[in-house]
């Protein structure tokens, strides 16, 4: 009887200290989401406008998908991209012909951040080694989707027949606007920091800077409060249910990003969970699969909402080129599991190996803007 109220003390104490745990991580994801979009709002006040000047020059396809890589990787934002484009192919400034290889460039821009959110591991070397594969992982599969779909794409147009057909048989159909849980949660947030910040020079690079800072923060603490409280809990519900298959992964994948409408925010969800060893690369491999459908959706029901025939193509051409990615790339999984194990493994082996990996992962968005710059330089002699 002596004991009982000991025991009740400790369990109280058990209790508090699980509540204020589980406090922080809430706390430390809603800080982890908001420095994403927040990210991606500061690179859209740094590039939107030169993106888009970018996009207008375009007058081939082979420049067109450097363009749509450049363009996304500068706003972060695939579906930005695709309303650019709509909008110009709809007013005549760009051909449907052309629209199509920006629209895989616009896929390959857009996961440059689940690389960067792979950096908060950066200072525990095994962390760091799954949390980078995982960030790698969703660009080889869309360079990989691009290498093979757009040569064939050029010589065929299987995508913008496709495309095509698919807007024949929904051009009626009416379009529905999406539910989008984190602009409620998010968007009042930003746009204080918005005012905060407004009459501060140079306030896109202050606010990459703060979205930076409190990414790395928000993800040390998520870590670190999910690996002693509910570790082996996520890991049950992970593997049990919502990881237990490709199929289930996939739809998962699909589900979330239609959801919140962002695969940058639902890929670099799991980046945390792969680097704290709760995922396995396998299992994230088709959730980011399934994250490039999803992304399709907003874009899409938009397009049928203006019953914009043009639109809707475009829109169609991006669910086409992700779909054919799937049935042609997705056999051959098991190759880039292990070239993303690969560089994992080598970048987090010295410091040496990261700045060469980091510098070839770069290059990919780097030369395609230097050529951009070489072209504009090019046509302003020209002139």
């Amino acid at each position: 009887m002596v004991n009982r109220p000991r025991e009740i003390i400790i369990l109280s104490r058990d209790t508090k200290t699980k509540l204020l745990k589980t406090a922080f991580i809430f706390i430390s994801l809603y800080i982890f989401l908001l420095s994403i979009k927040l990210l991606g709002h500061s690179f859209q006040l740094f590039g939107e406008g030169f993106a888009e000047a970018m996009l207008k020059t375009t007058a081939n396809p082979f420049t067109g998908l450097i363009m749509g890589i450049v363009a996304t990787s500068l706003i972060q934002s695939s579906s930005t991209t695709t309303s650019i484009v709509v909008g110009m192919v709809a007013g005549g400034a760009l051909s449907l012909n052309n629209a199509i290889p920006i629209i895989m460039g616009a896929n390959i821009g857009t996961t440059i951040t689940n690389t960067l959110v792979s950096f908060g591991h950066i200072t525990r070397r095994a962390e760091f080694r799954r949390a980078f594969s995982a960030g790698v992982i969703h660009d080889f599969f869309n360079i990989a989707a691009v290498l093979v779909l757009f040569p064939l794409e050029l010589k065929f147009g299987l995508i913008q027949k496709t495309a095509l057909l698919l807007e024949e048989g929904f051009s009626g159909a009416g379009g529905l606007k999406m539910f989008n849980p984190l602009k409620i949660l998010l968007d009042p947030v930003i746009n204080i920091i918005d005012v905060i910040f407004s009459n501060i020079p140079y306030n896109h690079f202050i606010l990459m800077i703060l979205s930076l800072i409190m990414l790395f923060g928000a993800l040390t603490f998520l870590v670190r409060n999910m690996r002693s409280l509910v570790l082996d809990k996520l890991e049950l519900i992970i593997n049990n249910y919502l990881f237990k298959n490709d199929v289930l992964g996939f739809v998962f994948g699909i589900i979330m990003t239609a959801i919140v409408q962002s695969s940058s925010v639902t890929t670099s969800l799991i980046i945390p969970l792969a680097g704290a060893g709760i995922i396995r690369l396998r299992q994230i491999f088709p959730y980011t699969v399934g994250a490039n459908i999803g992304t399709t959706v907003t874009a899409i029901l938009a397009a049928l909402a203006t019953q914009n025939h043009v639109a809707i193509t475009v829109a169609f051409a991006h669910l086409v080129f992700n779909l054919f990615g799937i049935i042609v790339i997705y056999p051959f999984k098991f190759l880039l599991i292990k070239l993303a194990q690969f560089v994992g493994e080598k970048a987090a082996l010295s410091k040496k190996n990261l700045v060469i990996f980091l510098g070839a992962y770069l290059s990919v968005y780097i030369i395609p803007l230097i050529f951009i710059i070489i072209f504009e330089i090019h046509i302003l002699s020209g002139h």
